[in-house]
């Protein structure tokens, strides 16, 4: 490829440094622009508004979430903590001499569309450089989503992104409002520092342990069999009330959607506090009056300290908005990779799924390369990928009917996403990733994950 069709990558966390190290793999040519002094993305602590707390840790296992050809250390729990994460994205970065492709403390201000499908982009130095393709990796947890309710809160409310430790809640009463995977974390800070700590619900959710039969979760979903939809969620179903039995019992609502029909929440702690009186659950918010919060079953308590665990709103703030087809909040792109409109823009990251990341991000990043090839190229192949990229809609569900939420209006189940890249991949001839395809582009010396 000629220095002119040299690509943009916008992001050195988890999805840009996935991308820088596949095109490298393709001699694809690129500059990945990154606005602060590390790679991490999110995951880096020290990165302004980065939503990382003390008792982070990843929800899927270090065996089902590593980058291919990079395992976690053997020393890492199943469950690595968010520093131990970015510790590896370091390491990661270093075995495969990334950072010399990184341009750090620069970030992309303005994208503009050329006629020829073209970029041109302006940096914050000033600096505008013309490229051939763009690729979206910023991420999707930097713009704090907060909730709206009736009446004025005279205490302290503020989304979870701004939570660091469990100190914060020292002789306070906390109401955390929202039951993510984050947001159960913190409740569960808030259960062993607050004075009297609540959580609020929206709905009745499912549990997951983290361990099933003494392994992780996935692990065990990974390599037991695969069965349909409908009979994974029955068998996982009785699994479930046989461990957790009935939640109500502890304030919770009854789940009004069946199993994996939401984002799964690893999270069992959480029933342990509840279940010690450690902290209560309360259902949704109706309004403020001073510091009493009123709840819509009729119940009120004083709060102190409000910490809104209710998401991020997903935004591509350097590319004009009228060039992404936006669903619900979401980028509505084909398979979540690809501008269906305009083909030389692209976006890793921009989805959600029930399965580790990092190793997707590196198939994800693999059809990405390949397109961009193809189309380099010309010709039928780069013809057929347009006309597939323009015209297909996979169902990529599973068979699961997702609750009808803005998360979710765009969300994968994995297996299913999976499927349809390998039907990709046989249609244009191109092999899958296969174990060692990325070492002759290891760093000598760099210290193996391991």
């Amino acid at each position: 490829m000629s220095e002119a069709e040299r690509v943009c990558v916008v992001g050195g966390g988890p999805a840009g440094l996935s991308l820088a190290r596949t095109f490298l793999r393709h001699g694809i040519p690129f500059d990945v622009h990154e606005r602060h002094s590390d790679v991490g993305g999110l995951w880096d602590r020290s990165n302004p508004g980065s939503p990382v707390y003390d008792s982070a840790h990843f929800i899927s296992s270090k065996t089902q979430s590593h980058y291919h050809d990079f395992p976690m250390p053997e020393s890492y729990p199943d469950y690595p903590s968010g520093r131990q994460i970015h510790s590896y994205m370091r390491d990661f970065a270093d075995a495969y001499g990334l950072r010399d492709h990184i341009r750090f403390g620069v970030s992309v201000e303005q994208t503009e569309l050329q006629p020829d499908g073209s970029w041109q982009v302006t940096l914050s130095s000033g600096e505008t450089k013309r490229y051939g393709a763009l690729v979206c990796a910023n991420g999707t947890n930097w713009h704090p989503s907060m909730p709206d309710y009736p009446g004025t809160f005279t205490g302290e409310m503020r989304h979870a992104v701004s939570f660091r430790s469990m100190d914060e809640f020292k002789g306070k009463r906390v109401l955390i409002i929202g039951a993510g995977n984050s947001g159960c974390d913190i409740a569960c800070d808030a259960a062993k520092a607050a004075d009297k700590a609540f959580i609020s619900l929206r709905r009745g959710y499912h549990f997951l342990p983290k361990h099933l039969f003494g392994i992780p979760a996935d692990v065990f979903a990974h390599e037991g069999p695969h069965l349909p939809m409908w009979a994974t969620q029955r068998i996982f179903g009785v699994i479930l009330r046989i461990l957790n039995g009935d939640l109500t019992r502890f304030g919770l609502q009854k789940p009004d959607h069946r199993l994996f029909e939401t984002h799964p929440i690893l999270n069992t702690q959480l029933l342990h506090y509840l279940g010690h009186g450690d902290i209560t659950a309360k259902r949704d918010v109706a309004r403020f009056e001073g510091r009493t919060v009123h709840f819509k079953d009729g119940s009120s308590e004083e709060i102190d300290l409000v910490i809104c665990a209710t998401g991020y709103t997903w935004k591509v703030p350097y590319v004009d908005p009228a060039l992404f087809s936006w669903k619900e909040g979401r980028p509505d792109l084909y398979m979540n990779l690809f501008s269906r409109e305009y083909p030389t823009l692209y976006a890793l990251g921009f989805m959600e799924t029930n399965g580790g990341a990092y190793k997707l991000f590196d198939e994800m990043a693999d059809l990405i390369a390949r397109t961009i090839l193809a189309r380099a190229k010309g010709g039928r192949e780069a013809e057929a990928a347009n006309r597939l990229i323009a015209t297909d809609r996979p169902d990529l569900s599973g068979g699961i009917k997702f609750v009808g939420s803005s998360r979710h209006a765009t969300y994968v189940e994995i297996d299913a996403y999976r499927k349809q890249m390998t039907r990709i991949r046989k249609r244009f001839g191109w092999p899958a990733l296969e174990d060692g395809c990325f070492d002759a582009l290891r760093v000598s010396g760099a210290r193996a994950a391991a």
